[in-house]
């Protein structure tokens, strides 16, 4: 069934949505729905509700709400991914991807190594595509939230971020050469529903010395994602499953 994100002011006394914009093209033009046909609705709280369209316009899709849906599809625990700006696209494929995987939110960083360097003035349109990825990615994963997607932060800026957060790792290759596994496995025993964790991967040519250091010195665990080296746009998928493994499946 199609699922749809929308704003709490789209909502009618809990009783109505009125839909438009690009989730109207989608229902009207791509999927060729008609008034009787049902739909799935998520607010910003990240309720689902099943609702049935009563009316369509030329503008606006009317749905009433047939009733609130329970549904435990988001991860226990809010995963924050911290990515040193890569190259190409490959920020897009860890948006899409992670966004089906669970994560709860993205934070592009301006890492010392990033050959990626952050143009302010297209830098509004770029997030708004990022949005959008993670939008579609959502719906197709019948998720109840879309992660959200910050300004890209500096490394100042990621630290300051972190003393909010509940556990704090840095994806290190240099542990991953040494056999270093057990304190990826030491966070996720540790770590319990309602908790957050935040997860920083270094662009193409990952961390520089002074980094890790740094990261390091502000309450940061030092992991090893496995005895291979991963791609940067590899990584945050392998500790999404990791996460998802652990607390959902086990």
């Amino acid at each position: 069934m199609q699922r749809y994100f929308v704003s709490n002011e789209q909502f009618f006394n809990n009783q109505q949505i009125a839909i438009v914009g690009d989730d109207y093209h989608h229902i009207v033009r791509v999927m060729r729905m008609r008034e009787g046909e049902e739909i799935v609705c998520c607010n910003e709280n990240g309720q689902a509700a099943l609702c049935k369209i009563t009316k369509i316009t030329n503008d606006e899709v009317i749905a009433n709400i047939i009733e609130w849906v329970e549904e435990q599809t988001e991860l226990p625990i809010n995963v924050y991914i911290a990515q040193g700006l890569p190259k190409g696209d490959k920020l897009e494929l860890v948006i899409q991807k992670g966004t089906e995987l669970g994560a709860f939110s993205f934070i592009p960083f301006l890492a010392a190594r990033s050959v990626v360097k952050w143009d302010a003035k297209k830098g509004d349109r770029k997030i708004e595509r990022w949005n959008k990825i993670a939008k579609e990615a959502a719906e197709q994963s019948q998720r109840t939230r879309i992660p959200t997607i910050s300004q890209p932060m500096s490394m100042n800026e990621l630290i300051e971020f972190s003393s909010s957060i509940d556990y704090k790792i840095i994806a290190y290759e240099e542990e991953a050469k040494k056999g270093e596994r057990a304190n990826l496995t030491s966070v996720l025993n540790a770590i319990k529903p309602g908790q957050s964790l935040l997860a920083v991967f270094g662009p193409e040519g990952g961390f520089s010395e002074k980094e890790a250091a740094i990261l390091l010195e502000n309450g940061f665990i030092s992991c090893g994602l496995g005895p291979r080296i991963l791609r940067t746009e590899t990584a945050p998928l392998y500790l999404l499953a990791a996460v998802s493994y652990q607390l959902e499946l086990m």
